[in-house]
């Protein structure tokens, strides 16, 4: 995977966001790490061409955001869309989750990535 260069100020951001997760990144994370997840490696708040994404599967080229209620707000979004469109030409597959969504119903989401990352058919 061909690095962007980080500076050692966002590289750092990117350490302590590790240490500070929601309840709902922590309650994935717990679904993803260790390669939990049909045997997917995935890593955290990761660095990729110049954003820090919540959770990655290089292998895969997919990276899977956990967005709160502030995503909701338009100029939010369209920074969302923005970085979305950035890390696509770069060959990423984007999936976007609410808050919500993963604590309630993490079974579910876990599914959407399973398929999305070609290893099971949508049911």
């Amino acid at each position: 995977m061909p690095h962007t260069p980080l500076s050692p100020r966002h590289r750092a951001n990117a350490k302590s966001m590790r240490k500070v997760m929601t309840d709902a990144e922590l309650k994935l994370w717990n679904e993803l790490r260790a390669h939990r997840l049909m045997g997917l490696g995935f890593r955290r708040q990761l660095p990729v061409a110049g954003y820090i994404v919540d959770f990655a599967c290089p292998h895969k080229k997919l990276i899977v955001e956990v967005d709160g209620s502030q995503h909701g707000d338009a100029g939010r979004a369209e920074a969302d869309a923005t970085r979305t469109k950035r890390l696509e030409q770069d060959g990423w597959i984007i999936l976007r989750f609410w808050n919500d969504d993963v604590i309630r119903d993490v079974d579910n989401v876990c599914q959407h990535i399973v398929i999305a990352a070609g290893l099971a058919g949508p049911t």
